[in-house]
């Protein structure tokens, strides 16, 4: 048998997951009751995909098939995904297509942000596939999109949703110092769960970037976000946490893995409302300025206004901090904070790679 492919035509159907297209068919669950949303309909859904549309700009709100995608577009809400649509990366949980990307569309910068000064955004959160093909990972395109909304629409805040930047030197420094207010990198699991889950990434290396971030820039807010229901045992995700208080991450959210399609990895267990609340106040006992813990919470759902309340509760911390005599005391000894710093220095030095 011959197989033919076509190269030229570019309206030539492609597909979507060529890494996952041969694997065994994996068991559905059905959704609980607490999972449902409504199809999107409404007018601001339309009017919000209309300048999407308008400005050819990718939304990893349609890429990745977000839940909640007609409550934030009928907000006018939206997550720009850049450097086109196709990652170099092939996680078992993503629905955004894996394959050779296209080269950069130079335009790209100054579409979003039209885009944005268009759509009236307060606050607008960027994100990227992976672009290992690049020399810096992408780095550079950040920058640019980042100026570009700067100088269209100045009163607007700039979270970032970036990949690992793994072995790309320089890149991480690069898009901190473009300045945005958020600098948001997701964990997405935990350790144990990242040859089979997350494969091309490494688990010390994105606590490292986070940790990074904030010796850059102590004042920049880092986010990051995982799923449960991955086959994750609770005392994994409170030592997630732990590492990502080490790192001084300032905001977490959790929220329930949905699987895909057939060939994604299986959803193994729906958390209930009740248990991601119990991650809610264990995290926050932990010392996170923020937790949004729910079964619907994604990284971007609610960003604005979750930036609003952290910036305020970052003001409220600092105004406790500074009126309590015993401040002084704290900040020079945090138990166990050297033996989880000693976890993530061995691990980064060991150098394995993930495949």
């Amino acid at each position: 048998m011959v197989t033919i492919l076509d190269t030229i035509n570019p309206d030539a159907k492609r597909v979507r997951h060529p890494e996952k297209a041969h694997r065994a068919d994996t068991e559905v669950m059905r959704k609980p009751d607490w999972i449902r949303v409504k199809a999107p309909t409404s007018k601001g859904y339309a009017e919000t995909r209309a300048i999407v549309k308008e400005h050819k700009l990718v939304t990893v709100c349609e890429e990745a098939g977000c839940p909640n995608i007609g409550e934030c577009w009928d907000k006018k809400h939206a997550t720009f995904m850049i450097m086109g649509e196709i990652c170099t990366r092939a996680c078992a949980f993503c629905n955004v297509a894996t394959g050779k990307p296209n080269a950069l569309d130079m335009a790209e910068p100054e579409n979003v942000a039209k885009a944005v000064k268009e759509m009236g955004l307060s606050h607008v959160v960027i994100t990227s596939v992976d672009r290992d093909d690049l020399e810096d990972g992408g780095a550079e395109h950040f920058e640019k999109v980042i100026w570009a909304i700067r100088a269209a629409s100045p009163a607007t805040t700039i979270e970032i949703l970036t990949p690992d930047f793994l072995k790309k030197p320089g890149a991480l420094e690069r898009v901190v110092a473009a300045k945005p207010d958020v600098f948001n990198h997701n964990m997405e699991t935990v350790a144990g769960n990242y040859l089979t889950v997350r494969p091309g990434a490494r688990y010390f290396h994105s606590i490292r970037l986070l940790q990074r971030v904030k010796e850059l820039d102590p004042t920049m807010f880092t986010k990051s976000g995982i799923m449960v229901g991955l086959g994750e045992e609770r005392n994994e995700v409170l030592q997630l946490m732990d590492d990502l208080r080490t790192a001084d991450v300032d905001f977490l959210t959790i929220g329930q893995y949905l699987q895909p399609t057939r060939k994604h990895h299986k959803v193994e267990s729906f958390v209930t409302p009740d248990e991601f609340k119990s991650y809610e106040t264990v995290a926050y006992s932990k010392g996170f300025l923020m937790v949004a813990s729910s079964p619907l919470t994604r990284s971007s759902h609610h960003a604005g206004d979750d930036f609003a309340r952290l910036r305020a509760a970052r003001e409220k911390r600092s105004n406790k901090t500074t009126d309590d005599p015993r401040h002084d005391d704290r900040m020079r000894s945090r138990p166990g904070e050297q033996a989880v710093t000693d976890r993530i220095v061995t691990h980064e030095s060991r150098g394995e790679e993930c495949h």
